[in-house]
């Protein structure tokens, strides 16, 4: 189901996010000179070949990583101290690289010893490198903004042309898409947070209400009109509180 100026939301906020790291990591944005018809809602990149694996970051403790954690004291492997709740700041943000699937498949969490067989041992340690200083100075921006950089998903790749830098960060960056943004005034360890991202989407799908039983024989429902209208208004907030600036919708 549609979300109505979803696109035009996450275009502008990736633009913003990747003027605020231009000096951290080289991105792939070449101009915003595109068709009329796709203005605000597309940019003009340069070719990469992408790593083919997710650079996730971690800073706290939830989702995938909290289901893993309760059930072995782990995420990705990854020991950490008992007693963590759900939504807990982790001791340190954590690499935790997952495969990138086909369109229509789910992602799987992999080691770090997995992706350096992917891609190589060197550009491994380069892209961890560079995906937790993205993270790291993406969080302390966003807390300024009074928002919590939980975790996110990043894609790098590297230029075709020999030379020119082969980590660059590509595709959208720091979106309501591909992090979990929570407003920290309310955030309370121990209890599900309250998100500015699609997690309302998601646990909307996987709620009784949806009917959706998820077991892969049917797609999931249309979203209602409600469901639709308060998903873009997260979308919004996280996007005016970032950036400090208005969408004008």
């Amino acid at each position: 189901t549609p979300i109505p100026d979803k696109g035009r939301i996450l275009t502008a906020m990736s633009l913003w996010w990747f003027e605020q790291l231009e000096n951290l990591v080289p991105n792939h944005v070449v101009s915003l000179d595109v068709p009329a018809e796709v203005e605000g809602r597309a940019m003009v990149c340069r070719q990469l070949r992408m790593y083919p694996v997710e650079c996730v970051v971690r800073g706290y403790l939830t989702g995938s990583g909290l289901a893993e954690y309760r059930s072995s004291g782990t995420v990705c492997g990854i020991e950490l101290p008992p007693g963590l709740r759900d939504g807990d700041r982790l001791p340190d943000p954590l690499f935790t690289p997952a495969t990138k699937a086909e369109q229509g498949e789910h992602d799987e969490n992999i080691s770090f010893e997995e992706m350096a067989r992917t891609v190589g041992l060197t550009h491994a340690r380069r892209l961890r490198d560079r995906a937790l200083a993205v993270y790291e100075a993406a969080a302390d921006i966003a807390r300024e903004r009074g928002i919590l950089l939980a975790d996110t998903k990043l894609e790098f790749g590297a230029s075709p042309v020999p030379g020119e830098p082969d980590v660059v960060l590509g595709d959208e960056v720091l979106t309501p898409d591909s992090s979990r943004f929570w407003s920290a005034d309310r955030w309370v360890p121990g209890e599900p947070q309250t998100s500015i991202d699609k997690q309302y989407v998601r646990d909307w799908l996987t709620s009784a209400e949806s009917g959706w039983d998820r077991d892969g024989t049917v797609g999931p429902p249309a979203l209602p009109a409600e469901v639709v209208a308060r998903t873009r208004e997260r979308y919004v907030e996280a996007y005016e509180r970032l950036t400090g600036r208005r969408f004008d919708g």
